[in-house]
């Protein structure tokens, strides 16, 4: 457990998973993480994912949709920032003190 700068208890929940079920790769979450966590990937016909670039300029009709995946997942500082923007709640963060106890 830490404390904030005021005195606060705060523990860092770090990101364990992405349901790419719920997922909608809108990309929010991607642009508030500082630390290189998420990566947008693209899902084509068969349910696999492939690599795609992110941009407005990938080619959408080799794509059924885009989601987000976990890249370095170690990188995570635990800071939240993409749970909050996130429209599908499709993240899963898990307590630091939970992940030593594991």
């Amino acid at each position: 457990m830490f404390t904030t700068r005021d005195g606060s208890p705060w523990e860092p929940a770090y990101i364990t998973a992405i349901d790419g079920n719920k997922c909608i790769g809108c990309g929010r979450c991607y642009k508030v993480c500082s630390r290189d966590v998420m990566h947008l990937m693209g899902v084509n016909d068969e349910d696999e994912l492939v690599a795609c670039s992110g941009d407005d300029d990938d080619d959408d009709e080799e794509f059924v949709r885009k989601v987000m995946v976990l890249h370095q997942a170690g990188n995570c500082i635990g800071c939240g920032a993409c749970a909050r923007v996130c429209p599908k709640a499709c993240q899963t963060h898990v307590p630091a003190g939970a992940l030593a106890a594991a």
